[in-house]
């Protein structure tokens, strides 16, 4: 796990994709406790017990070293399963009675 850290760093270096601190922050970090934990994370739930990573985690790497790769990402889904809210017709209040 953590050649896959170090990899993503030197790819983005390599390929001159500048990472964000927050994602540059999130790689040391979660090597430093790979090193000296032998896992990133202490919450049993969040991941499978031999695993080095949690699910989260391990997503963003995937999606940090796709970014320095040069790989698009997928587009996030908008709104509840994907919908699109429905378009608003029409005034929101109503006009008052005419006697």
């Amino acid at each position: 796990m953590l050649r896959a850290l170090k990899k993503a760093e030197r790819t983005a270096a390599r390929e001159g994709v500048e990472l964000s601190s927050w994602e540059g922050e999130f790689l040391t970090d979660v090597a430093d406790r790979v090193k000296t934990y032998g896992r990133a994370f202490a919450d049993p739930d969040k991941g499978d017990p031999g695993q080095a990573l949690s699910q989260r985690q391990a997503l963003k790497l995937r999606q940090i070293t796709a970014k320095a790769k040069g790989e698009a990402t997928p587009p996030r889904r908008t709104g509840r399963f994907g919908r699109k809210p429905a378009p608003r017709t029409g005034p929101a209040v109503e006009p008052p009675d005419e006697d």
